[in-house]
């Protein structure tokens, strides 16, 4: 199944920033993009411990409880010294009592690191997974992932969450020190969303 003008497609997102990141990239395609926050739709609970599984969840539950296809993702960072982690939990590394911090989040990332005695390159790679859910409950999975190295102390003020520590392949900067329009180029969103597009949408 396509999607294509006149078409509407409910984000599985209660965040703002994520919903106008995602409406400017479908534009092209004529599709109206409202959020589950928008519809007052409960954030379900991300109980799977694989990026596809959780991922799944939230777009099954907007686009039951919606009866408009639905689109989620669910994305981290891996580290291979680390044995794949912080991987889906890569939120939770950065949860404070006060909320998210994710200077915390990656003082956490380079203390483990030390524990576990790693020289560098510290390799690592954002992971992206996008599902699009139907109403009858089909889906389409589409994965992207950015591979790069890790590096300590972090630089750059762009980006966000784990950013300031990342360098991709090929780069000497890191994606926190990147113009976005430049990051997007590259990302593992970027590389989910060309797969979803080039199935899904008309």
């Amino acid at each position: 199944m396509r999607l294509g003008p006149g078409d509407r497609l409910v984000l599985a997102t209660h965040n703002k920033g994520k919903l106008e990141e995602i409406s400017r990239l479908l534009e092209p395609y004529g599709v109206s993009v409202v959020s589950a926050g928008d519809l007052g739709l409960p954030e379900p609970e991300e109980t799977e411990a694989t990026f596809v599984g959780n991922a799944r969840i939230k777009a099954h539950a907007a686009a039951t409880a919606s009866g408009l296809p639905a689109l989620a993702d669910d994305s981290g960072l891996c580290v291979e010294a680390l044995g794949g982690a912080p991987g889906v939990y890569t939120a939770d590394w950065a949860t404070t009592e006060t909320g998210r911090d994710f200077d915390h989040g990656m003082r956490r990332v380079w203390d483990a690191l030390q524990a576990a005695k790693v020289a560098e390159p510290w390799r690592a790679a954002f992971h992206c997974t996008l599902v699009l859910a139907w109403p009858d409950g089909s889906d389409r999975v589409f994965e992207g992932i950015m591979q790069g190295r890790l590096i300590w102390p972090p630089r750059g003020d762009q980006g966000h969450g784990f950013d300031p520590m990342f360098v991709p392949v090929g780069q000497e900067i890191t994606c926190g020190e990147m113009d976005r329009w430049e990051k997007n180029e590259l990302s593992h969103r970027a590389d989910a969303f060309r797969k979803l597009v080039t199935e899904c949408f008309a």
